[in-house]
């Protein structure tokens, strides 16, 4: 690989607390080693329209505190495309830019793989969403601060939930993934939560919910993956509920994109930070279509093919915790 002097950073798919400071990283990362670091706008969509602006270290001051993404984040059905690649490349060589470091998720390195297999050019991915569904980290920016964000919500729910003696079903991120579902539900103290790794079955759902009842509880927290199948959707599942079990008043929050928002927790942003700083530590050593990990508490670099092959790991210990500690 050539000598790396020039760096393009941008933030592709949904948005996750800590982008900024992971961009933040990047750029300064790029000052210390003595390389030029360009900003590119709105995705994989900017490179195609090549809309760049050259950042330095002064310039991305003030954003390890702030939430989602100052260089905007876009999906660009273009880059799906042969021809809107080329595009990218075009611009990027133009630009005299030597490589890439992508911000995102496993669509937006399957994107960037592609375009490593394509044009061999230099291509480094941090991983950020809330949903923490990315093989070979053990986290990715911004699930930490969702966490956050549902368990404080969670909390003040149960405040309403108590006093009306009310069963609540809240609906967390997560597409096919429960870890953001199965982690708060745990933290708040939910008594039953609901993962598409796990099918519990509605009937097992109404069996718990009548234990739970005779135990002597006045309320109840459920905690859904919005992945989960158990119904159509949460206000299926409510009405199935509240058809059955004619001694609960179910309430449904669907708690949507508050979970993307909000200010990165410190462990965010001490991930992010060291995330970014690994990506131009790996470009420097010649290494792309890598991702940055964190695992045991140690950066590592993870394939592009590894990081997406779609069966992340899944701590079944935490069910078993969270069926003790619900009774």
């Amino acid at each position: 690989m050539k000598d790396i002097n020039k760096v393009a950073v941008l933030t592709s798919g949904g948005d996750a607390p800590g982008m900024n400071a992971a961009i933040r990283a990047v750029v300064r990362a790029c000052a210390y080693n003595g390389l030029k670091c360009v900003g590119v706008y709105r995705g994989f969509a900017g490179l195609i329209e090549a809309d760049f602006k050259d950042l330095d270290a002064r310039s991305v001051k003030n954003l390890v505190n702030r939430g989602g993404t100052f260089l905007k984040s876009a999906r660009s059905k273009e880059f799906r495309t042969a021809e809107g690649r080329l595009k990218a490349f075009q611009n990027l060589k133009k630009e005299s830019i030597d490589a890439l470091v992508v911000i995102g998720g496993d669509g937006s390195f399957a994107g960037a793989s592609t375009f490593v297999k394509e044009f061999g050019f230099p291509v480094v991915g941090i991983p950020a969403t809330i949903d923490n569904d990315i093989n070979g980290t053990d986290y990715t920016i911004g699930y930490d601060t969702a966490l956050n964000t549902v368990v404080e919500a969670v909390d003040k729910i149960r405040d309403t939930a108590n006093s009306h003696n009310r069963l609540f079903l809240v609906e967390v991120m997560g597409r096919d993934a429960g870890d953001i579902a199965l982690n708060a539900g745990i933290g708040a103290g939910a008594e039953e939560i609901l993962i598409p790794e796990q099918d519990m079955g509605r009937e097992r759902l109404l069996e718990s919910l009548s234990r739970s009842k005779e135990s002597g509880k006045t309320s109840s927290i459920v905690v859904v993956s919005e992945g989960d199948q158990i119904g159509k959707n949460i206000f299926d599942l409510a009405s199935f509920i509240e058809t059955n079990l004619t001694e609960y008043e179910v309430r449904v929050t669907v708690l949507g994109h508050i979970q993307r928002g909000g200010s990165p927790s410190c462990y965010d942003r001490v991930l992010a930070s060291r995330l970014g700083v690994g990506a131009i530590d790996a470009l420097l050593r010649g290494e792309s279509s890598v991702m940055m990990g964190i695992v045991h508490n140690k950066v590592i670099s993870v394939s592009f093919s590894e990081a997406n092959k779609g069966d992340n790991d899944f701590d079944r210990d935490l069910i078993r915790v969270a069926d003790i500690i619900s009774i």
